[in-house]
């Protein structure tokens, strides 16, 4: 048997190793998930998944319509994370009531679970789950334009107040805040249909212009525009009341106070009407608590007037929604706590 010669031997050799280098050059790096993972990288986002630009606050999604009602997500989050979600709209009424208590604290669950609005419907909510999802898409598409503004202006931020409900319609506000000041104020909703719309037409322009000029949501009701004036007032300070701390006189009451913030808290809805409740908080402290809503009509009006001062006092006493039912307004009492709790909730306790 011949053998090879040393030389041909380290030719054949050298060759051998070249071809596997070119070979490795030529393959791909990996772009599954778990091989970014597996180097360090974060995987690339999905569709609808929350974004991760360091969001911080709340963050509220339109108003879905559905069949049965409206529903409306707000969302809160820490640098980017969805640590709660919430409805603060739902069907109800009726039936409503039912399929509402049973399936929102589902979804609720579901959104935090997944950082995303890749939720499945909850069985026998159809209606309910797609109005919830479609809100909170919006939350989400809030968020990441949020993020984006901040990582291109350093501290640009969208914030959309609730709806606010008028005797001839909803009015929704969105504002753009930069540098602790109001850049832009849109309505998303407003009245329309009928005279409804020349007066949205007159007054929206308007009350945007003096939103921008006043910086807060102290401005003047516009003439012949009453209602949609108060509606547009409500909705702008709970968007203001959303902006970070440290956000000047356009995140909230604080007068350019860094250490102070306003804090809405979400409707809790009572036997006899719904309450909810707004507190400022300066230095870690309550300094001032309200009611934006408590039941009226009837004997609810005196139990209100009654009630409401006290549970006032009683929360900026205690510093927290740990206080005492007063006699004789529990549900109130009850409704109030709850609100409260969700407003301290979003100044982290």
């Amino acid at each position: 048997m011949r053998k090879s010669h040393p030389v041909r031997r380290a030719v054949l050799a050298g060759a051998a190793t070249v071809s596997g280098i070119v070979l490795l050059l030529s393959l791909k790096p990996a772009s599954d998930p778990g091989s970014a993972q597996a180097a360090g990288q974060a995987p690339p986002a999905a569709a609808g998944q929350a974004p991760q630009g360091g969001v911080n606050g709340a963050v509220t999604g339109d108003a879905a319509q559905t069949q049965y009602g409206a529903v409306q997500v707000r969302l809160t989050m820490n640098n980017g994370r969805i640590t709660q979600a919430e409805a603060v709209q739902a069907p109800k009424g009726g039936r409503s009531d039912q399929i509402t208590s049973s399936s929102v604290p589902r979804l609720n669950q579901a959104v935090v679970a997944a950082q995303s609005a890749e939720i499945d419907a909850v069985s026998g909510a159809t209606y309910t789950s797609a109005g919830y999802k479609k809100s909170l898409q919006s939350a989400l598409d809030k968020a990441k334009a949020s993020a984006g503004s901040q990582q291109g202006s350093g501290s640009a931020q969208t914030l959309t107040g609730d709806v606010a409900q008028t005797q001839y319609g909803p009015v929704q506000v969105r504002v753009t805040v930069a540098g602790g000041k109001i850049t832009k104020a849109e309505a998303v909703q407003a009245p329309k249909g009928g005279r409804s719309d020349q007066i949205t037409s007159s007054s929206v322009p308007r009350l945007n212009q003096a939103a921008v000029a006043a910086g807060n949501a102290q401005i003047d009701a516009v003439s012949g525009a009453t209602y949609t004036s108060a509606g547009y007032k409500k909705s702008l300070q709970s968007a203001l009341d959303n902006a970070p701390a440290g956000g000047g006189q356009a995140a909230g009451s604080g007068g350019g106070q860094a250490a102070t913030r306003t804090l809405t808290g979400s409707v809790a809805q009572t036997q006899y009407g719904p309450v909810q409740v707004r507190v400022t908080v300066t230095g870690g402290k309550i300094t001032k608590a309200e009611a934006l809503q408590a039941p009226k009509g009837g004997r609810s009006d005196q139990i209100t007037s009654s009630s409401v001062p006290r549970l006032n006092q009683a929360a900026v006493a205690a510093g927290n929604a740990q206080i005492d039912a007063v006699s004789g307004a529990t549900y109130t009492s009850a409704g109030y706590k709850k609100s409260l709790q969700s407003a301290l909730d979003q100044a982290g306790g």
